[in-house]
């Protein structure tokens, strides 16, 4: 006779039992969103430390920065950098160029920079005769307003250009004086230069003397900025010739006393050479400061019958044969301009 089969059977499991693991499949969720709670505040909390509300619209605007390491040959680099990076660097010259008036006393161009028998940049210039215009210097450290924000906030700005350094909470990071309210810190090494405006006139000064509260006394509007590119000596005034490359602005003042605003539209410039170029250039500068460069240093220009907008967008460290080439994820956004230099019309 075969043994009888037996049939095991799961007993079910007790409404007591079922109801003390749901409780306990809850209390982890729970608890893994408290912890994910927690980072994300300690998160905003240290941005909000470290960079305030700039911080805050940099990831919103832009989704943050980054550094990419690539070599000197890299095809994200654009032309004219990979060119600047061929060793020798092949010497920059001025092309041809012609000034237009669009405006009494606003004249626009675009200086081709020549090397070796080709055209390798191009500098967005602007000439200003400043009996007919004033300049303002502008701050907006929440970092909500790029290019098309400051457009729409200045309509009757002339020109809009990227001004001088800032901070990590986009305030100003050198002296700076805004529709007479003072800006920046007030204990500074100023060795290079800076812009200083009031109603009736703007220039370009010179304060490798360090003084820079008495050439700021009296002012309605004004920067210091570094590194100075040429002084009233008429020497370039660049200590190193890093090889650093950037989309790069710079304010100047001509030999008649007006007012020139640049920017180039790549990135071929060092410093160093950018000042060799701009004093063998027909310019005629008397005195010369960088602005800050890099994605921020864009340019607008609106005249009667005339428009012109520059979206910056190159910055690299360069050691040796590394190249570190700066990059952020959302890649068709324009920079924030924490601290801006308009133009407008004199209205008296």
């Amino acid at each position: 006779m075969k043994p009888e089969r037996q049939t095991a059977q799961e007993s079910p499991a007790s409404p007591g039992k079922t109801r003390r693991i749901i409780l306990k499949h809850r209390r982890l969720l729970a608890g893994l969103a408290l912890l994910l709670l927690l980072a994300a505040a300690g998160a905003c909390w240290w941005v909000w430390e470290r960079n305030g509300a700039y911080g805050f619209n940099v990831l919103w605007r832009r989704g943050g920065t980054y550094w990419v390491t690539t070599k000197t040959d890299d095809p994200r680099l654009s032309p004219a950098m990979r060119i600047a990076l061929t060793v020798p660097v092949p010497k920059a010259t001025s092309g041809p160029m012609t000034w237009k008036e669009h405006e009494q006393g606003f004249e626009v161009a675009e200086l081709p920079v020549m090397a070796g028998g080709r055209e390798v940049d191009r500098i967005l210039l602007a000439r200003i005769d400043t009996s007919q215009y004033r300049f303002v210097v502008r701050n907006a450290a929440d970092g909500d307003k790029g290019i098309d924000e400051w457009e729409r906030a200045l309509p009757q700005a002339r020109l809009i250009v990227n001004g001088s350094f800032y901070g990590l909470k986009g305030l100003p990071d050198t002296p700076f004086i805004s529709e007479g309210t003072a800006m920046g810190p007030r204990v500074y090494n100023a060795r290079a230069g800076a812009f200083v405006a009031n109603q009736d006139s703007a220039g370009v000064t010179d304060l490798r003397d360090g003084n820079w509260q008495q050439a700021l006394d009296g002012a309605s509007n004004a920067m210091v900025s570094y590194p100075l590119l040429i002084g009233e000596d008429g020497q370039t005034h660049v200590s190193t010739d890093s090889r650093w490359l950037a989309n790069r602005s710079f304010i100047a003042q001509d030999r008649q006393g007006r007012i020139i605003i640049g920017t180039t539209k790549d990135a071929f410039f060092s410093l160093a050479r950018l000042a060799a170029f701009l004093k063998e250039s027909p310019l005629d500068l008397k005195v010369a400061l960088n602005l800050d460069g890099g994605p921020l240093a864009c340019q607008s220009v609106r005249l009667p019958g005339y428009e012109r907008k520059l979206y910056a967008l190159w910055e690299a460290q360069v050691e040796g044969d590394q190249v570190k080439l700066l990059r952020w994820p959302l890649s068709n956004a324009t920079w924030a301009m924490a601290v801006v230099l308009s133009v407008e019309r004199k209205t008296t």
